[in-house]
């Protein structure tokens, strides 16, 4: 074959391509559900998620068990206050404290001693009870940390005076102090991790559901046999979706990331801008080669749309998006690696949050374009045997 018939085949070949993905944008420009949602998870959603609750304690509903009142106590109390604790109730008997747990009233409730005020005076050792209610784990463990550090820091108070009284100079005493120092968000700016966090979920399951939705949708119409009856490769079906829901996606992370996320609540984007959007692209066909394997199973919409909760919601889960991977069970982290989104989120921290390039990154990009390439071949191989 001459180059030049080789060439001219290629461009026809690409030309098709072009046609089906425009023919595929027109068609989710006109499904005014599934565009909204598109929308929504680019531009609404994510600022909800910028206005999330935090994840630090505030205003814990607090009650104080104080038999016979005093200055010390009073001080301790004192230092229980917004913005990490409300005090609701002063009460007499710790069964009352126990009451207001268990119908959810309180958060916690502190147990100061009778004699806390003569023990302190007199030097000596008093521990004040503090009962936590811990249904909502992570809750109760912040309430016992923070509770655990204002005890801590009015015990060292109290004790520099007895020291002071004593003749000793506490400064004189052996300390110890961490020097923390924050890196890539020194001012714990809890939005930008909400706002990433939940950008990295929306566009994995937009990234599975376009495609797949799109192929099921052809074939709930009748329009996949016209399809492949055209002088058409199976390949350029797959490949004009996929393209089509990856501009998508690459339009979507532009408003969500650059007008968002980085005009609207300052979440920076230190990295280069050309590699965090390649980047995505290629996230985006791993996950689409996922959704079209998803959309083989699926006769209709609504079967799709349960094996796509089945596949994605593991898929997040276990990807380290919201939690640590290194607190899961060792044979769960091995299965970890085995997910595009594993290592998305060690490129898109990378690029955005610490400025990373390639130099640093390209050992998870290398195990994200293995993974891709895998699951878009088998997502292929996989359409064209629906077919034979």
């Amino acid at each position: 074959m001459r180059p030049s018939a080789a060439w001219e085949r290629l461009a026809v070949w690409c030309e098709q391509v072009r046609v089906l993905i425009v023919k595929e944008l027109k068609q989710l420009f006109k499904d005014r559900a599934l565009f909204a949602y598109t929308v929504f998870i680019f531009t609404l959603d994510v600022m909800l998620a910028a206005g999330a609750a935090s994840v630090e304690l505030q205003r814990a509903p607090l009650a104080v068990v104080q038999g016979q009142p005093s200055a010390a106590g009073r001080e301790l109390v004192g230092r229980f206050r917004p913005p990490h604790f409300e005090l609701r109730r002063h009460l007499a008997d710790a069964r009352e404290a126990s009451a207001l747990l268990d119908r959810g009233d309180v958060r916690a409730a502190i147990v100061l001693p009778e004699q806390f005020q003569d023990d302190l005076a007199l030097g000596r050792r008093t521990e004040v009870q503090l009962l936590v209610d811990t249904a909502h784990a992570n809750q109760g463990f912040l309430v016992a940390s923070y509770a655990a550090r204002i005890t801590a820091e009015f015990g060292a108070g109290w004790a520099e005076r007895t020291l002071l009284r004593e003749g000793v100079d506490p400064t004189r005493l052996p300390q110890l102090r961490a020097d923390i120092r924050y890196a890539y968000n020194a001012s714990l700016n809890e939005t930008w991790f909400n706002t990433v966090s939940e950008w990295l979920t929306m566009l994995t399951i937009a990234a599975i559901v376009l495609p797949a939705a799109a192929l099921v949708r052809e074939r709930e119409r009748g329009t996949i046999e016209q399809l492949l009856v055209a002088p058409l490769a199976p390949l350029q079906v797959v490949l004009g979706k996929v393209l089509a829901m990856v501009l998508v996606m690459l339009a979507g992370t532009a408003v969500a990331v650059l007008g968002v996320m980085h005009a609207g609540y300052g979440v920076p984007l230190r990295g280069s801008v050309a590699l965090f959007f390649a980047v995505v692209a290629l996230f985006t066909m791993a996950c689409a080669g996922v959704g079209i394997v998803a959309s083989g199973f699926a006769r209709n919409s609504g079967q799709m749309g349960l094996i796509v909760i089945l596949v994605v919601v593991p898929m997040v889960m276990l990807s380290g998006t919201w939690n640590m991977v290194e607190s899961m069970p060792g044979w769960l982290q091995g299965l970890t690696e085995f997910s595009p989104l594993r290592h998305f989120i060690v490129l898109a921290y990378g690029i955005l949050i610490r400025g990373a390039g390639l130099d640093v990154l390209w050992p998870a990009l290398l195990e994200m374009l293995a993974l891709g390439a895998g699951l878009f071949a088998i997502g292929v191989l996989r359409f064209r045997r629906q077919f034979r």
